[in-house]
């Protein structure tokens, strides 16, 4: 397996196959963003003839739909985009061996059942720990990087916004993996923050709360964040 990466330019050189495991609206908005980019896709689900996956893959007809298993082996870079609460399961179900060596985009937060409070959501995560970390314990030879789990998926490729072009903060262990997620995030209309290392999720994962609060309180979902520089 030959992995495709980005120059530190964020110039692309050539397309991927892309693996989206989950079939959610994140999986579906990422999937339709690289087959727009001129990547292949599989869009990766525990049932392929759901009635969404169907619409998806008839809306989107050069996108190919398989199980989370045929998706790990069809990816050179594989997307996690299901729900926290099932994305160990869904890692084990596409079988640990198929991600070995490949980067691996990981969008999930560790969102707890009982409903939000003052529009604030419960996680099931310690303020010690992330569910990243936790995947990355299971996937040991991939190289895990957050990314996309701070913005709602209307605004995860090409977001227009009045305060220009939005900041995905992104960590994870492995340069070479975190350049070619800067690269996709280029392509697709974003600044890349680099926070270190695989820990730094325990501060980007609850970035997912404070985005959806004004969603909650005031039904307002069409924003993104900003780092301010000097």
């Amino acid at each position: 397996m030959t992995n495709t990466y980005y120059k530190k330019s964020s110039k692309k050189i050539t397309t991927m196959k892309i693996g989206v495991i989950g079939s959610g609206e994140v999986g579906q908005t990422l999937g339709a963003a690289f087959l727009t980019e001129g990547h292949d896709v599989m869009l990766g689900t525990r049932n392929p003839e759901k009635d969404t996956v169907q619409a998806w893959k008839k809306k989107n007809p050069k996108g190919q739909t398989g199980t989370f298993e045929a998706t790990a082996q069809f990816g050179e870079l594989l997307i996690l985009c299901v729900a926290g609460k099932v994305a160990e399961s869904a890692v084990k179900q596409a079988g640990v061996a198929h991600f070995s060596g490949k980067v691996v985009i990981d969008t999930t937060n560790p969102i707890d059942g009982p409903p939000p409070e003052n529009g604030v959501l419960k996680f099931f995560t310690a303020q010690n720990s992330s569910l990243m970390e936790k995947i990355q314990e299971i996937i040991p030879d991939a190289r895990v990087v957050k990314a996309f789990n701070s913005v709602g998926n209307a605004a995860m490729y090409k977001p227009q916004l009045s305060g220009g072009v939005p900041t995905m903060f992104i960590c994870g262990n492995d340069a070479a993996a975190k350049a070619t997620v800067a690269g996709i995030l280029t392509d697709f209309g974003w600044e890349t923050e680099d926070m270190g290392v695989a820990a730094a999720a325990r501060a980007i994962e609850p970035l997912c709360m404070l985005w959806c609060i004004p969603g909650f309180l005031h039904n307002s979902w069409r924003h993104a964040f900003k780092l301010l520089k000097p």
